[in-house]
């Protein structure tokens, strides 16, 4: 016997076909994405227009803030490799920061980004925020953390990625 009372009182969104829940998991990494991506820019915008920190000594510079670091961090040789030129290491970590903050926020090559992101983060949390105690902190682990789900979905929506896969499903007529 069946009875006329439905079971899913959620309507759906966005004209997915979904309930409410659906549309929610769905963008659940967009958050993540846009404060990843902002941030990032943001980091690396601040040091490239920080005068004081692309230097090699000096109050604020890269140079001096890896040398203060250098004894108390998990791989003091990585923080001498940064000291063999530290003005060089200050710009790639920069730049390195303004690609992967873009590319998260756009999602171009939004995995490879979040990969990046990772990389960045643990070289950080293993140098400069190794000392912190107790170690949360420290905000270079959290950052890691954060950068995991994003290497392992990419930006499935609202990305670039999204749109190739879509226009290269349109020209293969459906299929992958």
């Amino acid at each position: 016997m069946t009875h006329g009372m439905r079971s899913d009182t959620h309507t759906p969104h966005f004209g997915s076909g979904g309930d409410w829940r659906d549309t929610a998991v769905r963008y659940a990494l967009l958050p993540l994405r846009i404060f990843l991506g902002v941030t990032f820019i943001y980091a690396g915008l601040d040091k490239l227009t920080d005068s004081a920190f692309m230097q090699d000594a000096g109050s604020g510079s890269i140079g001096d803030m890896m040398r203060a670091i250098r004894d108390s961090s998990a791989i003091p040789a990585l923080v001498d490799l940064s000291l063999k030129n530290p003005v060089a290491f200050g710009y790639t970590i920069a730049f390195g920061e303004l690609a992967v903050g873009i590319g998260t926020l756009l999602g171009l090559f939004a995995r490879l980004a979040a990969l990046g992101g990772a990389l960045i983060s643990l070289s950080l949390w293993l140098t400069v925020s190794w000392a912190s105690d107790p170690y949360y902190y420290g905000n270079d682990l959290a950052y890691l953390m954060a950068w995991i789900p994003l290497v392992l979905a990419g930006a499935p929506l609202l990305s670039v990625d999204a749109a190739l896969r879509s226009r290269r499903r349109q020209r293969t007529g459906g299929y992958r």
